[in-house]
């Protein structure tokens, strides 16, 4: 029992440090998040004044010289983009203090449960503490993809909706002073609600992609795949033997979830390459299993060192493939490259499911 509740003790030490770090991001938050506010407010304030001497300079358009207009027009558009600016940036202060209150509730409430169901004389079963690792891990990486995900919208759609304001401000003032600028104007604006939409596409694919559920999860590997060598530019090499048919709906999402993992970690841990990586991703479609086998041409690593490589996400995949009677392999070295396989035993889906 000794191994067990050195477990459980190392586990709670780490929810300890871990609820501890956040308390103390928390702050630093809130005290950003309050300079921030206060910055806002002085912004806002020179924001009114100074489209109310804008707005004097309007009245009086024809006897005020074209220099001194431009000139105010300018310090508008400048106080305006600063405020928008430092609206974004609270925004995304508010954003993170929101997980981290909610991350630290979650810390809170798995001390109390794992205090509660202790037992005097600290005695765990192997379950209850693989269990506990196993929420860990999951809480952890759940938490890792709301953050990226935060981010990725507060540095894409949010910060682009931002400049659509200003830009959109930009070719209001424009048609009164020089219409062809304001058509350039407006040209860039459309540009740029072009790009954001195409993100915005690609996180709602990220989220859950809809071929899955309608095609399946093969032809959503395939398009998978080929908008991963198009956003990349890694070259990247399927192969499928057997027959291509639909499976369990848990089957095809944890699948197609660790391959998003494995493939994303290839690129993550390999940008300081001269060479970009290659990858090849084979599957094997049997009867009774599916193999999935991703491999790289990258910097490869100690499969002993998983935590240093890759977080938590290949752990939490081993732990979700071994729940469900599979089995996952790591070959891989420092200098050569990275292979891992993936095998899960299926019961295929009727078509007329």
């Amino acid at each position: 029992m000794g191994e067990n509740e050195n477990v459980l003790e190392k586990f709670l030490v780490d929810v300890e440090n871990e609820l501890q770090q956040s308390q103390k991001t928390l702050r630093e938050v809130e005290l950003m998040l309050d300079q921030s506010q206060a910055e806002l407010a002085k912004l806002t304030q020179r924001n009114a004044s100074v489209n109310g001497h804008l707005q004097q300079i309007q009245n009086q358009f024809d006897s005020i010289p074209r220099n001194d207009i431009k000139v105010a027009y300018n310090s508008a558009l400048d106080a305006q983009q600063r405020m928008l600016v430092m609206r974004s940036q609270l925004e995304k202060l508010q954003a993170d203090q929101s997980n981290l209150k909610k991350r630290i509730l979650i810390y809170e409430r798995l001390q109390a449960i794992v205090s509660e169901n202790e037992l005097p004389e600290k005695k765990k079963t192997t379950s209850s503490n693989n269990g506990a690792a196993m929420l860990e891990m999951m809480i952890n990486s759940q938490e890792t993809e709301r953050q990226r995900l935060s981010r990725q919208m507060h540095d894409g759609p949010a910060q682009a909706l931002s400049n659509f304001i200003v830009q959109a401000e930009i070719a209001s003032r424009l048609f009164e002073l020089d219409k062809e600028k304001a058509k350039g104007e407006l040209e860039n604006l459309k540009s740029s609600a072009m790009g954001t939409f195409q993100k915005v596409r690609g996180f709602i694919t990220e989220l859950r992609p809809m071929m899955l559920d309608d095609l399946g999860l093969l032809p959503t590997i395939k398009r998978y795949i080929e908008n991963f060598q198009e956003q990349q530019g890694i070259e990247v090499n399927l192969t499928m033997k057997g027959t291509e048919r639909r499976f369990e709906p848990y089957i095809e999402i944890m699948i197609f979830r660790a391959l998003q993992e494995l493939m994303g970690n290839a690129v993550r841990y390999n940008q300081d390459q001269s060479v970009k990586i290659q990858m090849t991703v084979q599957f094997l479609l049997d009867e009774n299993f599916v193999k999935m086998i991703v491999s790289d041409t990258g910097k490869g690593f100690d499969p002993g060192q998983i935590s240093a490589v890759s977080g938590l996400g290949l752990k939490v995949i081993r732990e979700r493939v071994e729940i469900l009677g599979g089995y996952m392999d790591i070959d891989s070295a420092v200098g050569q490259g990275c292979r891992i396989t993936i095998q899960l035993p299926v019961v295929p889906v009727s078509s007329n499911s």
